[in-house]
């Protein structure tokens, strides 16, 4: 008997090829980068806006002050005071164990004594051998201290913006200075300590003719801060 076929009575099925890759949709993520980039500029315009406005002066001007370079000509703190009739006395001796850390401008008590510097109050103080004294810092981040004061400026506060000519206060004799001649003692420290303010007194002013125009129209607004 011949050998029997057991076949199916349905024809047998081609596998269907694989369906092609479907392609990248990039229009997500490009959205999503243009919308970023929108958000980014307008909170870039929001910046620039505010920060030119007038409730911004007083950042504007620290930031410019910190900028600026130190000066290497400065006024004579002490109004009508001459450049040549003040001695270089710093660095001498003071006692056993200190030495004079800047320099003594001699005057009549309650001549006016003003900023050598643009800058920024620093402290105002009433102690140790300076008496009453201010700190202001200047370019460079440098401290600008006069001491010996009669009094303050009217008003004068910490965080209070200076330029040159602005009065801080008076010559007097407070602290160690009782009972001598009044007279402002002026000293600058930078990063490395004490420096002798003289020379920068005796300069040249065409040396520094225009180093601070920009921070002077600057510096107008942020009084009333």
């Amino acid at each position: 008997m011949a050998d029997m076929v057991n076949e199916s009575p349905w024809p047998s099925a081609t596998p269907s090829p694989p369906p092609p890759p479907a392609g990248h949709d990039y229009a997500p993520a490009a959205r999503a980068v243009v919308v970023a980039a929108v958000l980014l500029g307008a909170l870039a315009a929001v910046a620039y806006w505010a920060w030119h406005q007038p409730f911004m002066a007083y950042p504007r001007y620290l930031t410019e002050l910190a900028r600026m370079p130190v000066p290497t000509q400065q006024p004579v703190p002490v109004q009508g005071v001459k450049a040549g009739s003040i001695a270089d006395t710093f660095g001498a001796p003071r006692g056993r164990d200190r030495r004079h850390h800047g320099i003594d401008i001699f005057a009549r008590r309650g001549t006016p004594v003003l900023s050598a510097t643009h800058g920024v109050v620093a402290s105002i103080r009433d102690q140790g051998l300076g008496g009453r004294q201010v700190w202001v810092m200047g370019p460079g981040r440098e401290r600008h201290y006069y001491a010996h004061l009669d009094d303050w400026a009217f008003g004068l506060a910490a965080g209070d913006p200076v330029r040159p000519g602005d009065e801080l206060g008076t010559v007097g004799d407070t602290g160690n200075a009782r009972g001598t001649p009044p007279h402002l003692h002026y000293g600058i420290y930078g990063a490395d300590g004490p420096l002798d303010p003289l020379p920068r007194l005796r300069a040249p002013k065409a040396v520094v003719a225009n180093e601070a125009d920009d921070l002077d129209a600057t510096a107008k607004a942020p009084a009333n801060r």
